[in-house]
């Protein structure tokens, strides 16, 4: 019984240590990158509900685990770029990336979000994108390009970026 606890924490922990060791490639180079199309999210199975329409909207893309740090300081940037920018045209999907729902749950509990919340438990997308740091996040454009690629999250100077970057989609 105790393996089963450990295992995804020591599975967490060989990630953290890959990525400070510099094995894995950064998100953009590994997988999706600017100028890609958005791959069609419902094929991947993502457990949660996917927005009604994506079509002629920006997305704000964002995988996280409830263990990343940085994800717990992200959230409250994502709710208020979500309630800022719904209006005009942006969805904002967080993608959890976690093994277990129940750690992904508790996260939730601390961390209240409005924005479209899916899990990909059998990591099908998170391979597919490449993501290698948590959190990583894709800005999308209009017509289903990735427009921007965002590895980690580092408070003011990311929101900012992510603000620019949003508006500038959103006047295409």
């Amino acid at each position: 019984m105790l393996t089963a606890l450990l295992k995804p924490r020591l599975a967490a922990l060989a990630l953290v240590a890959s990525l400070s060791a510099g094995l894995f490639s950064t998100a953009s180079a590994a997988g999706l990158k600017a100028g890609d199309s958005l791959p069609d999210l419902a094929t991947f199975k993502l457990e949660g509900k996917l927005p009604d329409t994506l079509k002629d909207k920006v997305i704000l893309l964002d995988f996280w685990a409830s263990w990343c740090d940085p994800c717990k300081e992200s959230f409250p940037a994502l709710e208020d770029l979500h309630k800022r920018y719904r209006p005009k045209g942006l969805v904002v999907i967080a993608v959890n990336v976690d093994e277990n729902r129940a750690d992904m749950d508790a996260f939730l509990k601390k961390h209240a979000a409005t924005f479209a919340l899916l899990r990909d438990a059998k990591q099908k997308l998170v391979e597919t994108a490449g993501i290698a740091t948590m959190p990583s996040s894709f800005l999308i454009d209009r017509e289903g390009k990735v427009r921007f690629v965002h590895s980690g999250f580092r408070g003011e100077e990311t929101k900012k970026k992510y603000e620019e970057e949003i508006e500038s989609l959103l006047k295409k």
